[in-house]
């Protein structure tokens, strides 16, 4: 909508005023959307939106997998602990 109105405006953020007004959003909600739609046919450099929900993923597993070592690193040292103390008794 903004590249087939954006000739009528004296700027991109007056188009970008304009229609964010008719569509309900505030100018610069639509001006982010409008740049990751640029970024994701091409035509800005950055991360795509494929690749951002790829990147939000991996880091989602990274985060589980700290945590699922940190679990096993405590349960070791539990299970070590007990080991020693039932060798002693």
């Amino acid at each position: 909508m903004l590249f087939e109105h954006q000739n009528e405006h004296d700027s991109r953020w007056a188009a970008l005023t304009s229609i964010s007004s008719k569509i309900g959003c505030t100018a610069e909600t639509l001006r982010a959307w409008v740049r990751q739609s640029e970024i994701d046919q091409g035509m800005h450099n950055g991360l795509t939106t494929t690749e951002r929900e790829r990147l939000k993923q991996l880091e989602r597993e990274n985060w589980e997998l700290k945590r699922a070592n940190e679990i096993l690193r405590k349960a070791s040292a539990y299970f070590a602990q007990a080991e020693l103390d039932r060798r002693q008794k």
